[in-house]
């Protein structure tokens, strides 16, 4: 099997929003919790992130065809602000495999080593934070993949979630891939 080639770049709320409407709005996408948004809606929320010295989003392509969306954020002071101690080095993320009718296996492993590998390729980044809806299990399966431990469930003003973290070396030693 070949390994994809995976870039990521940047996320352009104005040119991106068309792209990333039907990935958020998608019915696998249910946890993302934009299934009733609108074009405009997507513009917004993106344009907001973007002002946003705290948080980025991205694009993330396999083989030259954009396949996922990624955000990486302060929790210090985007998401997570006082529902838990943070520690310096720490980064929250958010990442969404864009839907497709011809699914393969192994694909969003794949995608999630990528974007821990970009996380993790800034040296200021020790601990990778997520906090995924507690129902969702297909992503804790693949959080624990790749190093990620659950600490406890929290309650956000949108969900109950399960906080989790990953170290770059419990993500090392996950997946045998060098940070």
């Amino acid at each position: 099997m070949t390994v994809p080639a995976i870039s990521i770049r940047p996320l352009d709320p104005l040119k991106d929003a068309e792209l990333i409407h039907p990935w958020v709005t998608h019915p696998k996408a249910a946890f993302w919790m934009m299934q009733e948004a609108q074009l405009q809606d997507v513009e917004r929320e993106y344009m907001a992130i973007a002002a946003n010295p705290h948080h980025d989003a991205f694009i993330g392509s396999v083989d030259g065809e954009p396949a996922f969306l990624m955000e990486r954020y302060d929790p210090s002071r985007v998401e997570l602000v006082g529902l838990y101690e943070p520690q310096p080095g720490d980064v929250g993320m958010h990442f969404l495999v864009a839907p497709t009718d011809t699914p393969v296996h192994g694909f969003t492993r794949t995608v999630i080593t990528a974007v821990m590998r970009e996380l993790f390729a800034d040296p200021a980044t020790a601990r990778v934070v997520v906090e995924p809806d507690v129902r969702n299990t297909a992503v804790h399966a693949l959080n624990e993949a790749v190093g990620f431990t659950p600490d406890r469930e929290i309650r956000k003003p949108e969900k109950n979630a399960l906080l989790s973290f990953c170290t770059r070396a419990r993500f090392e030693a996950a997946t045998g891939a060098a940070a």
